[in-house]
C-alpha cells in the first residue's frame, strides 16, 4: 500500500469524533465489512454510515483516544482506544476500551474493520 496506513486511521478516527458521516463515507469502500460486539456484522459503505448515524444520534458526545497504534502488515492498522459519551435517551455514561484493526484496499479505501472490546 503506498500509502500511510497510520496517518488514515489518524484521519478516520477524527473524522469519527467530529461526527463527520460525509468524511467517512468517502474513506470506506463499497463493499465493506464492519465487525463490532456493540453492532454485529455490518455490510456495506451504506449500512456502516446507516449504523453509525444511530449511533452518533444516541451518543452525540462520543469522544474516543487512540492509545497506540500498530502496523499490522503493509494494509492494516492496530489501535488500542477507550471512548466515553453520554447517552442521549437515558444521560447514563457509555464507557468503553477495545482493540479496533482496521485493513485497507490497495487503494487506501477501509474495507473491514473488526472490533473487540477489553
Amino acid at each position: 500500500m503506498a500509502r500511510d496506513p497510520i496517518a488514515a486511521v489518524e484521519r478516520y478516527h477524527a473524522a469519527l469524533n467530529a461526527l463527520d458521516l460525509a468524511s467517512i463515507e468517502t474513506m470506506f469502500a463499497a463493499d465493506a465489512e464492519y465487525h463490532s460486539p456493540s453492532v454485529g456484522t455490518v455490510i456495506g459503505r451504506a449500512a456502516i454510515l446507516a449504523a453509525m448515524r444511530g449511533y452518533f444520534a444516541e451518543y452525540p458526545d462520543q469522544a474516543a483516544i487512540d492509545d497506540v497504534l500498530t502496523p499490522v502488515g503493509s494494509d492494516a492498522v492496530r489501535s488500542q482506544w477507550h471512548l466515553t459519551a453520554t447517552a442521549k435517551s437515558t444521560g447514563a455514561p457509555y464507557i468503553r476500551q477495545g482493540v479496533e484493526t482496521v485493513y485497507f484496499t490497495p487503494d487506501g479505501l477501509i474495507r473491514r474493520v473488526e472490533v473487540a472490546d477489553l
